[in-house]
């Protein structure tokens, strides 16, 4: 094992990786909330200062999975649909099977430009979560109960908002509505059963009511729906914490792209339009399974260096002091200063583990184990 290898796998080295994004995050928020004035004064202006600050933060994240654990992304697409990356609004629709899915999406966003400006229909819970809820707040984020009858007024005004966004953005949006899992699946499956749906064998029964929402207000805004079927080679079911102890993963993202005005108007056929994306959805997955590949050509779109900058200027910022700091409580000889030290050390690491534990699969919400028995 090499050095770097060894420096990857320990404890010290990722709380330091931890504290220089807690911290920079908590900086970035009280900056966001400074900017708040500029609203009132300046709409797109804020927006756009928004999306440089949500880069700062969010890159950190890309930096770990690009740089620090090396993981590759390459796309199977066709060279008309690459060529429009970054080139315009859309909505995205991304399998949740993975607890870094979000992150390897967030990894091309950024290597199109898109990574600040990038958007994301929420679980409400989000919200009060430090530095990701907050972050997204300023963004102008959309959140969600997930009980339509709650949400259905909230998320269209928050839609129609976003129709004037200044910078592209890519709007994701999980139509699974929670992560894969054996339970979530075979409950899902009853009710494809029930309504005389086709039963999908890796995905969960699609909840079109936000889709067919997303389409209805955005369009005149958004150009196209790219749908992203996310693997892992050789199987892998990678996690954050294999990222940040270096593990290297190879992630196959087919893409395709359709043009919003392929989309049907009406609620029903849109609903019906996305039920039969998931069906083709499943059967890319099999053919993945079973050829190792997706159809289409393969595309490495070159990882940036502004990830690994941007982390290096806040590593550069905060961790000098950090270090003045505790060196000088040990010096300092005193046990009340000491304890008080390492107790800070404890904390920071305690919340820099639940920050972790919001994207574990096995730690997620129970949603879908009930509400898919509901109606629509």
């Amino acid at each position: 094992m090499g050095f770097i290898a060894f420096l990857k796998t320990q404890f010290i080295v990722h709380l330091l990786i931890g504290f220089v994004f807690v911290v920079s995050g908590l900086i970035i928020n009280f900056i966001q909330l400074c900017t708040l004035v500029l609203w009132p004064i300046n709409k797109q202006f804020y927006r756009r200062v928004n999306c440089r600050l949500a880069y700062s933060l969010w890159s950190q994240l890309v930096m770990l999975l690009e740089w620090w654990s090396g993981t590759e992304c390459t796309l199977f697409s066709d060279e008309a649909t690459v060529n429009t990356f970054g080139k315009e609004h859309v909505i995205i629709i991304l399998n949740h099977n993975f607890e870094i899915d979000f992150l390897c999406g967030w990894t091309m966003t950024e290597r199109f430009g898109v990574l600040g400006s990038s958007k994301v229909l929420a679980k409400r819970e989000l919200l009060y979560v430090p530095l990701i809820g907050w972050t997204w707040y300023f963004l102008e984020i959309v959140f969600c109960k997930r009980k339509w009858e709650e949400d259905r007024d909230t998320v269209i005004e928050g839609l129609k908002r976003l129709a004037d966004y200044p910078e592209y953005m890519w709007f994701l949006l999980y139509c699974e509505g929670t992560r894969f899992t054996e339970t979530k699946h075979r409950i899902s499956m009853e009710v494809a059963e029930s309504k005389g749906l086709p039963k999908l064998k890796y995905h969960l029964l699609p909840r079109t009511k936000g889709f067919t929402t997303a389409v209805q207000c955005l369009r005149g805004t958004v150009s196209a729906v790219y749908d992203v079927t996310l693997n892992f080679r050789g199987n892998k079911n990678p996690s954050l914490l294999g990222i940040l102890y270096g593990k290297k993963y190879e992630a196959d993202m087919c893409v395709r792209r359709f043009p919003l005005e392929d989309i049907p108007q009406d609620e029903k056929e849109a609903a019906n339009w996305l039920h039969k994306l998931y069906q083709e959805k499943d059967a890319l997955q099999e053919m993945y399974n079973q050829e190792g590949v997706f159809p289409g050509q393969q595309f490495k779109p070159p990882r940036r260096p502004w990830t690994l900058l941007n982390f290096l200027f806040w590593a550069t910022v905060l961790l000098s002091p950090l270090f003045t700091f505790g060196f000088g409580v040990f010096a300092s000889g005193s046990p009340l200063l000491i304890l008080a030290f390492l107790g800070l050390v404890g904390a920071a690491s305690f919340g820099v583990r639940r920050l972790i534990g919001v994207t574990e699969i096995e730690k997620g919400s129970s949603y879908g184990n009930q509400e898919f028995k509901k109606k629509e």
